[in-house]
């Protein structure tokens, strides 16, 4: 009877698992990855691994494209063997996601190697992430963004903040141990919140001092403890412009790397006509002001190169496409457009 049972039951559960959908099944598989170490140590026999130094992701250019290479275990191993740290270094990848056909990509940060022989055996070079998730095709931005924030959370928790002892990362890369007191820590981000200021026909920008000339952008701030989305937007607002958010809702998220992992959540806020007089917080910002549609439609046309005038001046020039503030921005034009 036990053994009809079981048959029976390998039968539902083959059934059961031809019915998910390709999502549902990389999803369960990459949880199976990160709960069974084993599992996890094989699959980086038979995976793909994405390239750091320092935590800047590793680019090939063919022609005017930029490629992010995904090398073998094979490729690995052969490449840190001219360091003769070839098992050493597998151990410190990390999971960050797998392929439909559920091969599993894993990242590698070689801070500590010479990155000119690495470069120089195959052909590309490591690159600033600011730079290369603007450059690498869109698909891609995503996962460089996400590995280099488990590969600098790792690299800044390796002790215990309860007991000072250094803490043990599973093979997946999910989360730290420390065997001292049991302690278990988990990768985290921080909720941040962008906003899209609005009133009437006119929208609001701002610049920090450290943005590049003539960049304006959405206003932008960490969402304090025991703030919801709503009072951290209207406090944001409140402190940086001197406006009070009359309604607001919600557009999309976005993962952010910069400077730490964050959770960028994008709203619109519109303030009373009355009452939009700005005061500029100048010690988070340098300059904010509203911007016209015309002027807005303008500014999503310029690049950067092409804002510097011939007397010297910066004409505004805004986030690009990768950018949540540009959908941001996007959004408002269609709604003022419709």
């Amino acid at each position: 009877m036990a053994a009809v049972y079981q048959a029976l039951h390998r039968r539902v559960s083959s059934l059961a698992c031809r019915l998910h959908s390709t999502y549902v099944r990389k999803m369960r598989y990459l949880n199976q990855l990160k709960e069974d170490d084993s599992l996890c140590r094989q699959a980086q026999t038979s995976g793909t691994f994405y390239l750091f130094h320092n935590l800047s992701p590793f680019l090939q250019k063919v022609g005017k494209k930029y490629l992010v290479p995904q090398l073998s275990a094979a490729e690995m191993k052969g490449i840190l063997e001219k360091f003769q740290e070839a098992e050493q270094w597998m151990e410190k990848s990390v999971l960050i996601g797998c392929s439909d056909e559920h091969r599993p990509h894993f990242a590698l940060d070689l801070g500590t190697l010479d990155k000119s022989v690495i470069e120089s055996e195959l052909q590309g070079s490591f690159t600033d992430l600011r730079k290369a998730l603007f450059v690498v095709d869109g698909k891609d931005s995503p996962l460089l963004a996400s590995a280099q924030s488990l590969l600098r959370w790792h690299d800044s928790h390796q002790y215990c903040s309860r007991t000072g002892q250094p803490t043990q990362k599973n093979p997946a890369g999910s989360k730290r141990v420390c065997h001292a007191s049991g302690v278990t820590y988990y990768p985290q981000m921080s909720p941040v919140v962008i906003t899209l200021v609005s009133s009437g026909s006119r929208c609001l920008l701002a610049r920090q001092p450290s943005f590049p000339p003539g960049m304006f952008t959405a206003l932008s701030g960490f969402c304090d403890l025991g703030e919801n989305v709503e009072e951290a937007v209207r406090r944001e607002v409140a402190e940086e412009v001197g406006l009070e958010v009359r309604s607001l809702r919600y557009s999309a998220s976005q993962h952010w790397p910069f400077p730490s992992s964050s959770l960028m959540i994008a709203c619109h806020a519109l303030v009373g006509a009355q009452r939009a007089e700005i005061s500029v917080d100048t010690l988070e910002l340098e300059e904010a002001r509203w911007f016209g549609l015309e002027e807005i439609v303008e500014g999503l046309k310029r690049e950067p190169s092409s804002s510097k005038q011939e007397d010297g001046r910066v004409l505004p020039w805004f986030p690009p496409k990768q950018a949540i503030a540009h959908q941001l921005i996007c959004e408002w034009v269609q709604q003022q457009t419709a």
